[in-house]
């Protein structure tokens, strides 16, 4: 079945005729038959069609047991210390072979690494992807206050007061989305004793840990680390937006096999 209509394959034939220079198939008195011209092309034709159907069904398939592909993810620390530990734990039972590159956020004109495949995904709050690009909801944050265990303000809830006679350290994380705290801290007339300004989350259980300085920081970093630097964290006592941290791909690879694999897996382990 071609899924033509009888007018359709009489045009199509029509075309073929004349390109090819034969009648391909004439009226016999026991149908259509093929010329011999048309017998001669078959083999080599059936051959052709054959090997564009084993080629695209190649390209359906992505076997990570046997893949030694390189993907480039680009997230911020935040992202390495949540997704990465789980990722090449995972890589190591079922994709032996594939390796892993991150890149940041804000490092790369990020719009441009995806639609060129130079980035595979993003991960992370980056209301700059838009037009041309997918997204998937990997889980939701809302922002705390975080602060060592023993810290004088560890007591169970911080009030505004508290929040404004503390000492703080802030991430200003330029290229993300995380600029809406301190946008909604700064609107609503709150003063902040910033003691301490740094580019990266990745530092901040070290300095916490040590200090009396607290920050205000999405909750899933602080569950990674109060383990590790000995931290806890309290309610915000501002109310800041909760945010959506997000899968994005550009959409010339929305079916790409390795793609869509890596974005299930990274789908899955936000879950976990």
């Amino acid at each position: 079945n071609l899924g033509l209509t009888q007018p359709a394959v009489s045009n199509a034939l029509s075309r073929l005729r004349k390109m090819l220079g034969d009648e391909l198939f004439l009226r016999t008195a026991r149908g259509m038959e093929p010329t011999p011209y048309a017998t001669l092309l078959a083999e080599p034709i059936a051959y052709a069609l054959a090997t564009i159907r084993d080629t695209l069904d190649r390209q359906l398939e992505f076997d990570p047991a046997a893949s030694v592909r390189k993907f480039t993810i680009a997230m911020t620390d935040l992202g390495e210390i949540h997704f990465l530990p789980k990722l090449m734990s995972r890589l190591a039972e079922a994709a032996p072979g594939v390796t892993v590159s991150t890149v940041r956020n804000t490092n790369v004109n990020l719009a441009d690494e995806l639609e060129a495949g130079r980035v595979d995904i993003a991960i992370g709050l980056l209301p700059q992807l838009k037009g041309g690009f997918f997204q998937r909801l990997l889980f939701r944050q809302r922002y705390v206050c975080v602060l060592r265990k023993g810290h004088p303000l560890d007591k169970g809830a911080m009030t505004l007061d508290d929040f404004e006679g503390a000492q703080h350290v802030v991430v200003v994380a330029g290229g993300t989305g995380h600029a809406i705290a301190d946008d909604t801290i700064q609107r609503r007339g709150i003063k902040r004793n910033i003691r301490l300004s740094v580019p990266h989350f990745i530092a901040l259980g070290h300095i916490l840990a040590r200090t009396d300085l607290i920050a205000t920081i999405p909750e899933r970093y602080v569950r990674e680390s109060m383990g590790p630097f000995g931290l806890t964290y309290l309610a915000h006592p501002v109310p800041i937006p909760e945010f959506d941290v997000n899968l994005f791909w550009h959409a010339k690879f929305h079916k790409e096999p390795g793609n869509q694999w890596l974005r299930n897996l990274i789908a899955e382990l936000a879950i976990d």
